[in-house]
């Protein structure tokens, strides 16, 4: 005759049961605790990184006033700036002014030398 297959005493089935329970209990209570702590990182991370745009936001705030300071200052400079653009343009044309002088004195030089090197040479005065 077969043997029977002995069944586990229900007790010892419930007691099975009531342990896999507690264990996938456990489990599922560290996985969710583990999101839970990631959530948490996470949130702290984020304050963190808030803090620091805010902090950048207040530097780009001063940054804005200073650039705002500069084109105020800049725009102080460009009566100067044209002044010196009319004095420049002045000059320019005084160095060519000069150059074309400097060229008629070099030729009436030349002239002058001409005459005395082609002149006959001086007569003496009479005498009385």
């Amino acid at each position: 005759m077969a043997e029977k297959e002995q069944l586990p005493h229900p007790d010892e089935l419930a007691e099975s049961l009531n342990d896999l329970f507690s264990a996938v209990s456990t489990m599922i209570k560290s996985e969710l605790q583990g999101t839970n702590n990631q959530l948490e990182l996470l949130e702290k991370m984020n304050l963190r990184v808030a803090e620091e745009y805010k902090g950048f936001g207040d530097v780009a705030s001063g940054l804005r006033v200073f650039v705002e300071q500069l084109k105020s200052k800049n725009g102080n400079f460009d009566e100067y700036v044209q002044q010196m653009d009319v004095v420049e343009q002045q000059v320019t044309e005084f160095e060519a002014v000069i150059s074309v002088l400097d060229r008629y004195v070099s030729m009436l030089e030349s002239k002058v030398q001409s005459v005395y090197q082609n002149a006959p040479p001086p007569t003496p005065p009479p005498s009385s």
